[in-house]
């Protein structure tokens, strides 16, 4: 089984590349199935979640052509929406549910596998969605492991959120851009990447308005045409290495970035003490100086997101005196505590509170990755740490990180994915 092995106890100094949004990339492939001609997806992440969407659509008939490192040309083929083969790819990943917001906005019906990916201790609920797809005419059933959405008519509605969902908002934008009149969705969720899965939509022909706000308007278009569209870069990979930068006192510029997507993120690094400075498309982090607390709270955006909360705790577990970080988006979310405690953390979880007493140091040990943020959080643990770590289960961190190891190795990272024991002794060896 592959597993990462990291030397830590060195400053990160350098560069690094951000790659295209995991988030806005695995709703804006599905997306290219609601359009005949072909369509050209620039800055594409290199990740397990989005290969599997591309492999999915090639599995139901559509080419898929590589045409660069980061482009990748769809277009249609001979479709088979129900391949058996695709269902079992579906349960590997969570946004398997954006194929149903595309097949029933396009074709009027969709059978999707229930979404896989990170388990938070639970399936996070698609109840938002359900409703949505109701409200706009569709039949809903849910048997086998399986979601069947079909309508003979989609008609636009108005579909208020009970809570802010990123899914269904998308999903809803997906569902409702072809649909008879017009929809309005209220409560919206606002994050970045919905504003990019709208622009894309837009570049295809949609009428969608309000994107990046709580109230979306779409207005049903008859058809959608082919377009040539990037993806925008990664505002959590950013903040990843921003937080990598902090917790190991090293000086990192992100490059190819939106310095306002991580404006969240860049306050909190501020209020630790970190030096932020901001240009056209980079952020550069410098930590020179020992770190205090302070306190966090997840919430949809423009607060603190979510998918950085396990980022930003192992780093406040480095920092002098009390922070307190509060997890307001999902459930379960500290799994990760436990490994983080095995490394010489002290920190006490009560409901969704995490209270974190800053240690002068964390030690390496051999600990496992319980979901793709958290893994990513543990490797800037083992960064940071004394002596060696072993990171198993990375399967979870690949799912939303492009050459992970090779970015962190170009800031002087030790750092190595190996397969076997062998592999694992050679590192040591060569490390010492």
């Amino acid at each position: 089984m592959e597993k990462y092995i990291i030397k830590g106890g060195h400053p990160l100094n350098g560069e690094v590349t951000i790659s295209g949004a995991k988030n806005a990339a695995v709703a804006i492939v599905p997306a290219t199935l609601m359009v005949d001609g072909p369509c050209i997806i620039k800055n594409v992440p290199n990740i397990v979640d989005v290969m599997l969407q591309f492999e999915i659509l090639e599995k139901m008939g559509m080419k898929i052509t590589r045409l660069d490192e980061t482009t990748i040309q769809t277009e249609k083929g001979t479709m088979d929406l129900e391949s058996p083969e695709t269902f079992e790819l579906m349960t590997r990943l969570r946004a398997s549910y954006y194929f149903i917001g595309a097949e029933l906005g396009r074709y009027g019906h969709a059978r999707v596998a229930m979404p896989g990916g990170c388990n938070f201790g639970g399936i996070r609920p698609v109840d938002q969605h359900i409703k949505g797809f109701k409200a706009l005419g569709a039949e809903v059933d849910i048997s086998y492991g399986k979601i069947h959405t079909k309508a003979e008519k989609l008609v636009g509605s108005h579909i208020y959120f009970d809570v802010v969902t990123v899914g269904a908002t998308i999903n809803l934008m997906l569902a409702s851009c072809m649909a008879e009149g017009d929809t309005i969705l209220e409560n919206a969720a606002k994050e970045p990447h919905i504003v990019d899965v709208a622009n894309f939509l837009n570049s295809m022909g949609a009428n969608i308005k309000g994107a990046g706000t709580d109230v979306i308007r779409i207005r049903g278009v008859e058809r959608l045409h082919k377009t040539e569209y990037p993806i925008i870069p990664d505002q959590i990979e950013a903040g990843t290495f921003m937080f990598a930068a902090a917790a190991t006192h090293g000086d990192v510029t992100v490059k190819n970035v939106i310095p306002k997507h991580l404006e969240s993120i860049s306050a909190k690094l501020s209020e630790i003490g970190c030096e932020v400075t901001e240009s056209d498309d980079a952020v550069r982090v410098v930590a020179s100086r020992p770190l205090k607390h302070t306190q966090v709270k997840t919430l949809p955006y423009p607060g603190f997101p979510t998918d950085m909360q396990p980022q930003i705790a192992v780093t406040l577990g480095l920092c002098c005196g009390t922070s307190i970080v509060t997890e307001s988006i999902f459930e379960n979310r500290f799994r990760y505590v436990d490994e983080l405690i095995r490394m010489g953390a002290s920190i006490k979880v009560e409901g969704n509170t995490a209270i974190i007493d800053g240690v002068s140091r964390y030690t390496g040990a051999s600990i496992n990755a319980p979901d793709l943020r958290a893994g990513a959080a543990l490797v800037i643990a083992a960064l940071a740490a004394e002596g060696m770590s072993v990171i198993d289960d990375i399967r979870y961190i690949e799912r939303g990180y492009e050459d992970f190891p090779a970015k962190l190795q170009s800031l002087g990272a030790q750092i190595e994915k190996v397969e076997s024991e062998r592999e694992l002794q050679k590192f040591r060896l060569k490390i010492g």
